[in-house]
This record gives structure tokens, C-alpha cells and sequence, in this order.
């Protein structure tokens, strides 16, 4: 037996497995060593007699010695002590119901049902030990020694109803599954018991944590609680809970700051612990899957800290502990929990059963003779220590005339039934599925019946499958595989004048329905106002969330929308762009038209610019009347008078054509500017390029044999060649704006929130051919007059034209690179600059010198001096 000890010590609960498959002899040397481990139980339960006896575990008792397991060394439990009133309460609730099922003429009738009641303590290998000892009937229990008597209710039991924990139930179900017995558990939530492949012989009356795991999260959506804290018991309750919980938030903006666990056996660090974390953390809602005496142990620590501004989030485990409700040492701390809590329902008859309750009817009732003594303080003589020896209670002795029929305490509180009532259906569920099984059935004309005295669990787990229960308070009951449809209550622990917490209903959970009354919740704050827990503040309108690197996605910044780009709504992760004619407002809420933009009179720019046409217009009026005044001058006569009325002509509508670039472009302004431009300016460089080959020829004239040359150049044929230059450009605009002339166009690349109307160039070749003509004349002008700079002449105009076309073209050549760069507007504004720029260069450098000689220097406006060279 050395290798079988050796397991023990290290898997005690797994050992038991082994226990069915032993031999008497090799069991009782086994049972020996596991119950020198484990410890006893105790010895303490509650029997009921008769025809079939079904079974039944309670965590009857749950504070243990003060023993820390730290598991550095094997694990020694020792003797449990005290009495748990909620699970008092579940355990009259299967008496009762069985007293109530064996009144009943038409449920079982002739049969009598019995019930074995035994406590586990909360403890996984008592829980073991028990049911096997319901299941073997009493062969296998730890015995303290030989002179031990038997105790009551040695019968096998075809069925469980418990226990409260998952792991516990899930280990029950593991084990008892190979012998088909079933395990009705009225608290235990796990979804992994839904699983019929693995746990075939389970049911249960309480739904799957999966509803109450979504419910929960569903509030945490609805109520915008993004950053949460989580404390479980780490076992499957809590694993299994937390993992549900996750999968229903995930993707809906929903995150974990902490998930911190505590275990039974090292509570009292693990408390501090979690305290702590509490404490640090900047989550201030707090979800909590534990049974209400590890949640007691953290709401003392966190009281002691003074910590009170926390949410928490309560599980069916606690949320209506009256443990917790009554404890006013932790009332700041627990105030406005909202919690999902098992439906709450009555059973009648149920309070005057439990008020009548007394040890004098009930003699071999241990535990109502415990609780008799904690509540009225009285002794019923003998009590057994902790070591198993026998000391004197000092308390006096029971009288027998106390009672419960006046006593308002919370095991005679009735008036919400929650985990009492999923044992009183359990009963009923397990009572239908006797009756079913016990009933005689014809098949080929042969009634055959069962025996309550020969039940066998797989017939009765069979027909279990299929009970449908009406409860005599009309409630339809049946189970779904081994689950029921899920109902919840949603419950808010609220403050009262007298310092202690109530239970306030507030909402309800059907299925995957939530229905929740926001406005009758009172919050942790003491107000009504929610709660808020988010790791950052939520977006804006305008903005959009930028996830921090290494951070969970509630953890962010909000990042303006771009320009162009809108969000108009809140926590959004991305901006939309606004449709081409539309452009951001300055929130960044809302799309709103472009404003149309263009070079206008009324701006600063466009009044620049119009000033400076008019002026020079005005200017190259002012010249031409000078000209015209003086036109008999020999200045005037000698610098060939008609070129330069005609050229002083052709300045003015250089001037005056820029204004047509200016305004609201339109079909016909968008025509008209280029073609003015063009001829404008082609009819300026005609004259200063006909004036230039007739100085030219005026002196090449003067030479031997060159008599002739100035009969080409007469003033007739210079006015054709002024003509016949400018026709050619006119010519090549007829044919630009015939075949693809500029027309109004929204350019919506640069101004962003404004929408640019220009005239657009629908052929680029028409007004490059445009310029270069333009350019043509201008560079075939600057090379004659750069040739003829130095011909002998006092005033050589040849001089001044060399100076205003360097000037001239200066200008154009810088004008390409400003006005393929220009955005917008802009564009038009470099056009009329080059324009202005030009204009004026010639006016000046051409006309200034010679009104200069004209008005202030009039003795060297003389035909002597003019021909001094």
C-alpha cells in the first residue's frame, strides 16, 4: 500500500476515485489513511426515514481552525465551526418540501420520502466523503475509532441534491457519473456542467454563469464602464465566470485593469492583497466573482483603508448575502453595489414551518439544536470540542420554551427566496421524476412497476431527463439538458437611516434580455449619477481615438480630425472625409459648403492690384497728353511720333486689361482676358520693334548706296507691320478660343475649406503659343535694340528700348516658374503682376526720359541739340 499513500498524500481528492474499486478489506486501510488527512467531518446530520431516501449536501459550517496553508507542507483540515444560516435555511427547504411531497395524495402517492442530509463544510474532500457515504451507504465514512455507533440512514440514495461549488459539483458528477447516480445542484453555475458528454448525470436549478456573466457585462455596455477591476475565487466558478465576461466584452470597448484571485485557504493575504490593488488602481468599478465570506474579508481590509469611492459589481455568490447587508463595519465600503442575484420567489408555508421549528419535536436534530444555542444563548448540555473530547458549555441551559414565532431574524426572513427556493424545486424535480419512475406502465398487456425498495439510479437519471414540474404555486419547471431557463433579478444594496444596507430590486434578466430601472439605483457616490470608470475620458466629437502602444485599447488619446475630415459622433476610431464641395467646419463635427473664393475687387489684394491698373493707366494718359501737346517738338517728332501714340496706346490697354483678369470669372471674362492680354501686348511689342528697325534703317540709310532702304520703311509700311504683327496674334487666339478656350472652373486642391473659381486652361498648347509669340517679338525687339545702342545719336531711343525689354522679359521669364507654382487665386494675381510689371517698365523706361526733357528740360528739346552727334 506504500504507492497508494504516496498518491494520497498528493491528490487527495483524485484519490478517491480509487475508493470503488477497492475491496472491504483494502478500503477500510485506505479509508484509514484518507480520513488521517482529510480530517473527520463530523458526525452531525439530519435523517428522515422512508421508502426512498434521496441525499443531500449543505456547507452546514464554513469558519475553519486558523490554520494558513501555505503549501510548503501537506494539508491538514481540521474540524469546521460556525453554523451558516443561508445554507440552514436551503436544508430546511428539502425538509420541508419532502414533508410537503408526502402530504401530497397525488405526488407519490403510497410512498414515502426520505431525505439524508449531510454538511460538507465547503471543503472539496468532505464533499467527497459525504457523497460517497450517501451513495455506498455509509461504508464508506471516516470513523474515529472502533467503538464509533452507527449512525442513522445507512441506506444507499439513487440521488444528490448539492453542492454549492462547481469544483465541488464537478468533481461529485465526475465520480458518481460511472454509476449514474444524479446531482442536483441548486447553486452551482459553471457552464462547463452544461456539457452532457462529460457530466451526463448533472442538473441543476440555478442557471449557467454564462447568462449572469453576460448580464453583467451587458451593464458594464450599457452603464459605459470601460476600465474594470475583477477579484475571483480561483476555482471554476470564478475562472470560468471571468472568461465568459471577457469573451462578451471583447470588441466592445470593454477592459480589465486587474484580475486578482483569492483562494479560501490563504484568504486572509490574499484579502490584503487585493485591498491593496483596489486601492492603487484607477478603475473605479470592481467586478467581483467570490462567495460573500471571501468578499467580507476584502470589504474589511478596504474599510480599514478607508477605500469607499469604489463600484463594485456583485455575482449571484453575494450579491443578497444578509451577512454583508447587516455588517455595518463595511456599510461605506459595499453602499450602492449592483449585483445579478438568483430570482427571488416565496414558498407558502414555508415561514410558519420554519417558526415552528424547535429541538424539543426534533431530538436527534444537531444542527437546530446548534443554531437554538447561538441564537438564544442557552446550552443543550455536552458540546464536542474542536478535539473531539467532551467540555461543559457555560452557557445555561435551554429551557425549552423559547421559539421562533416573534423572532425577526434572517433564518425566518421568507420574503425573498432565492437559492432556498432552487433546493425546494430540486426536490420537487427529484420527486416527479420517483413519481414517474414508480409509475406502472402497460406494454403488451403487462403492468410493469418498479420497487421503491429496488431504484436504480440510471432509470431514475432517465426519467429526471424528462420531469416537467408544476409547483404548487403554478410555476412550470423543467430542465433544458441539465440547465433551466435562465432568470435573474437585479438587485442595488441601498443605505437606510439606521446605517445598514437593503435589498432593493431595480431590474430583471430573462434569457439575454436585460431590463434595467436606472433611475431607482442608488450609486456608491450616494447620488444618482453613474458611476465613471474609463481609463481615458471618451472622444469627442471632432476627434478620434489613437490607441497608446503597449496599452489596452480603452487606454488612448483623442486625436483632432484632420481638416477636410469630420466625427460626429463620440469615442469614434476614425474621421470621414467630407465630400469634395464640402470641407470641415473648425469643430470638426460637420461637413459644411466650401466657401467660393476668387480674386475680387473688394479684397486688399484685388484693390492692389486694380490701383496699380488704373495708375498706370492714368499715367500713360497723362504721357499722351504730353506727347500730343508737344507733338511738334523735335522730341517728339524725332522719336517718330505716330509709333508712339500708338504704343502709348497699346500701354493703356495693357494697364486696362489686367482688370478683366479681376472679378468673378465668368464664360466671357475668362475669354476676353487672355485674348486682350495677348493683343495687347503683342500690339506694345510690334510698335517698340517697328520703332527699332526704323532707327536701325534711318542710319544704315545714311551710309553709300543705302539711299533706298528707308522707302521700305515709310510710315505706311510701318503701320502694316504694327498690323500685320498684331494680326497674327490675333489669328492665334481666334483659333484658342474657338477650339478650347478657358472657361470657370472650381479648383478644390488647395484652399481646403474654400473652393477656388478660376478659368481653367482647357489646352495649355493654345496659351503657350500665346506667350511665345509674345516672347518672339519681345526677343527679336531686345537683340535689334541691343544691336542699335550704339548708333551716333544724342538721344538713341535705341538705348531705352534695350533697357525696357531687358525689363520686359526679365519679367516674363520669372513669371512661368511664379505662375506654375502659384495655388489658387494666386495664380491670377502673378498673371496681372507680370502685367503691371511689364507695362510699367516700358512706360518708364521709354517715356519717362523723354517727359523728362519735355516739361523740365525744355532748351535740350531742340533740334541743334538732338542732332549735336
Amino acid at each position: 500500500m506504500s504507492w497508494l499513500s504516496w498518491f494520497l498524500d498528493r491528490w487527495h481528492s483524485a484519490g478517491v476515485l480509487f475508493l470503488l474499486l477497492l475491496s472491504a478489506a483494502e478500503l477500510e486501510v485506505v479509508l484509514t489513511k484518507v480520513c488521517s488527512l482529510w480530517g473527520t467531518p463530523g458526525n452531525k446530520r439530519l435523517f428522515q426515514d422512508g421508502d426512498v431516501i434521496i441525499g443531500g449536501l449543505f456547507n452546514l459550517h464554513y469558519i475553519p481552525s486558523a490554520v494558513d496553508q501555505d503549501f510548503t507542507k501537506l494539508a491538514h483540515y481540521t474540524p469546521c465551526t460556525g453554523l451558516e444560516i443561508e445554507p440552514l435555511q436551503y436544508m430546511y427547504a428539502m425538509a420541508f418540501a419532502v414533508e410537503e411531497i408526502n402530504r401530497n395524495s397525488t405526488l407519490l402517492p403510497g410512498v414515502k420520502l426520505g431525505y439524508h442530509i449531510l454538511d460538507s463544510c465547503s471543503r472539496y474532500p468532505w464533499a467527497l466523503q459525504g457523497a460517497l457515504s450517501l451513495v455506498g451507504g455509509d461504508a464508506l465514512r471516516c470513523t474515529v475509532s472502533d467503538s464509533t455507533p452507527p449512525l442513522p440512514g445507512g441506506q444507499p440514495v439513487p440521488l444528490i441534491i448539492g453542492d454549492v461549488a462547481s469544483t465541488t459539483t464537478i468533481m461529485l458528477s465526475r465520480i458518481l457519473g460511472p454509476l449514474s447516480v444524479p446531482v442536483i445542484s441548486y447553486l452551482s453555475t459553471c457552464p462547463c456542467l452544461s456539457d452532457r458528454s462529460k457530466f451526463p448525470n448533472f442538473f441543476r436549478t440555478i442557471p449557467s454563469d454564462i447568462y449572469q456573466a453576460r448580464a453583467i457585462a451587458q451593464l458594464a455596455i450599457r452603464l459605459h464602464w470601460t476600465w474594470i477591476g475583477a477579484i475571483l475565487v480561483n476555482n471554476d466558478y470564478g475562472q470560468l465566470a471571468i472568461q465568459v465576461f471577457k469573451q462578451e466584452v471583447e470588441g466592445k470597448g470593454v477592459c480589465l485593469e486587474f484580475i486578482e484571485t483569492v483562494r479560501r485557504e490563504t484568504i486572509e493575504s490574499d484579502a490584503k492583497r487585493v485591498a491593496l490593488t483596489i486601492q492603487a488602481s484607477t478603475a473605479r468599478v470592481i467586478l467581483i466573482f467570490c462567495w460573500y465570506t471571501d468578499v467580507k474579508k476584502v470589504f474589511l481590509e478596504l474599510a480599514k483603508r478607508n477605500v469607499t469611492d469604489r463600484q463594485f459589481l456583485a455575482s449571484e455568490a453575494w450579491s443578497t448575502s444578509n451577512d454583508l447587508l447587516q455588517d455595518l463595519s463595511i456599510s461605506e465600503v459595499a453602499s450602492g453595489v449592483l449585483g445579478v442575484a438568483i430570482r427571488s420567489s416565496t414558498i407558502p408555508g414555508y415561514e410558519t414551518y420554519l417558526r415552528h421549528l424547535n429541538p424539543m419535536d426534533r431530538p436527534d436534530d444537531e444542527f437546530l439544536k446548534e443554531f437554538w444555542e447561538e441564537l438564544f444563548g442557552c446550552s443543550y448540555g455536552h458540546t464536542s470540542s474542536e478535539q473531539g473530547t467532551l467540555q461543559k458549555d457555560p452557557s445555561p441551559p435551554c429551557s425549552g420554551t423559547e421559539t421562533l414565532e416573534a423572532v425577526q431574524h434572517v433564518f425566518t426572513d421568507t420574503s425573498q427566496l432565492r437559492g432556498t427556493y432552487n433546493v425546494y424545486l430540486a426536490v420537487y424535480a427529484a420527486a416527479h421524476a420517483l413519481h414517474s419512475l414508480l409509475s406502472c406502465t402497460n406494454k403488451d398487456n403487462i403492468s410493469t412497476c418498479s420497487s421503491p425498495k429496488d431504484i436504480k439510479p440510471i432509470e431514475l437519471l432517465q426519467h429526471l431527463s424528462k420531469v416537467s414540474v408544476t409547483t404548487p404555486r403554478g410555476e412550470i419547471f423543467y430542465f433544458q439538458g441539465a440547465d433551466i431557463p435562465a432568470t435573474y433579478d437585479l438587485v442595488n444594496w441601498q443605505s437606510t437611516p439606521e446605517g445598514r444596507l437593503k435589498l432593493v430590486l431595480i431590474g430583471r434578466v430573462n434569457g439575454f434580455d436585460l431590463h434595467l430601472n436606472d433611475s431607482a439605483i442608488q450609486w456608491s457616490t450616494g447620488t444618482n449619477q453613474v458611476p465613471v470608470s474609463v481609463c481615458s475620458e471618451s472622444c469627442p466629437p471632432g476627434t478620434r481615438k489613437a490607441n497608446r502602444k503597449g496599452e489596452p485599447v480603452c487606454c488612448f488619446d483623442c486625436i483632432p480630425c484632420a481638416d477636410g475630415e469630420i466625427n460626429n459622433k463620440t469615442g469614434s476610431l476614425h474621421c470621414h472625409r467630407c465630400p469634395s464641395e464640402f470641407w470641415s467646419n473648425t469643430k470638426r463635427t460637420a461637413c459644411i459648403p466650401r466657401q467660393l473664393d476668387f480674386l475680387s475687387f473688394n479684397e486688399t489684394l484685388g484693390i492692389t492690384l486694380t490701383t496699380a491698373a488704373v495708375s498706370g493707366a492714368a499715367v500713360t494718359t497723362a504721357v499722351f497728353v504730353v506727347f500730343l501737346h508737344y507733338r511738334q517738338t523735335p522730341m517728339v517728332r524725332a522719336n517718330n511720333s505716330e509709333l508712339s501714340f500708338l504704343l502709348l496706346l497699346s500701354l493703356k490697354l495693357c494697364f486696362l486689361c489686367s482688370l478683366v483678369f479681376i472679378g468673378r470669372p465668368s464664360v466671357w471674362s475668362c475669354r476676353l482676358q487672355q485674348a486682350a492680354f495677348g493683343i495687347s501686348f503683342v500690339l506694345c511689342i510690334s510698335c517698340l520693334l517697328v520703332k527699332t528697325i526704323v532707327v536701325l534703317a534711318v542710319f544704315r540709310s545714311a551710309r553709300p548706296g543705302a539711299e533706298t532702304m528707308m522707302k521700305w520703311f515709310g510710315p505706311s509700311q510701318q503701320r502694316g507691320s504694327v498690323c500685320f504683327f498684331t494680326c497674327i496674334q490675333v489669328i492665334i487666339c481666334a483659333i484658342w478660343l474657338s477650339l478650347s478656350p478657358p472657361v470657370p472652373q472650381h479648383d478644390l486642391g488647395f484652399q481646403r475649406s474654400k473652393v477656388t473659381l478660376e478659368c481653367a486652361m482647357e489646352s495649355a498648347v493654345g496659351f503657350s503659343v500665346v506667350l511665345g509669340y509674345i516672347g518672339l517679338l519681345a526677343c527679336t525687339c531686345l537683340m535689334l535694340a541691343f544691336l542699335a545702342r550704339k548708333l551716333p545719336d544724342n538721344f538713341n531711343e535705341a538705348k531705352l528700348i534695350t533697357f525696357s525689354m531687358l525689363i520686359f522679359c526679365a519679367v516674363w521669364v520669372a513669371f512661368v516658374p511664379a505662375y506654375v507654382s502659384s495655388p489658387g487665386k494666386y495664380v491670377v494675381a502673378v498673371e496681372i503682376f507680370a502685367i503691371l510689371a511689364s507695362s510699367y517698365g516700358l512706360l518708364l523706361c521709354i517715356f519717362a526720359p523723354k517727359c523728362f526733357i519735355i516739361l523740365l528740360r525744355p532748351e535740350k528739346n531742340t533740334k541743334k541739340h538732338l542732332m549735336a552727334r
